[in-house]
């Protein structure tokens, strides 16, 4: 299974199964994007990129803490706009190292899925 083949499947099934908003990582090969989407509307609510100000200034970080520390930002925005429950989207990546790691982060800080 190709990884377009992947990112498909995965976003068919999760709007079939779930109402909830959507927690989509994209993961390039410097940068690490985190966003809440609404699919009713089309619409982010919230969204943290490891290109903010707040995660440069910290160079020396490796990028597993850097994907944690994104993990716990995207949760406390997104609760501070009053959404806790959230459906993961993973895109074309597999469930392993960096998103495995930010999906942990934010369900340590409270987002649900």
């Amino acid at each position: 299974m190709n990884k377009l083949e992947r990112k498909e499947k995965t976003r068919f099934k999760l709007k079939k199964v779930s109402s909830r908003k959507r927690l989509s990582v994209f993961r390039s090969n410097n940068h690490l994007y985190a966003q809440i989407i609404n699919d009713e509307q089309g619409t982010t609510l919230a969204s943290v990129s490891s290109l903010e100000k707040s995660f440069q200034n910290k160079k020396n970080k490796s990028k597993k803490k850097l994907a944690e520390d994104l993990g716990k930002e995207i949760a406390k925005r997104s609760i501070k706009k009053g959404i806790k429950e959230v459906v993961f989207d993973k895109g074309k990546y597999k469930y392993h190292g960096i998103i495995k790691i930010l999906a942990e982060a934010a369900r340590a800080d409270g987002l649900d899925f």
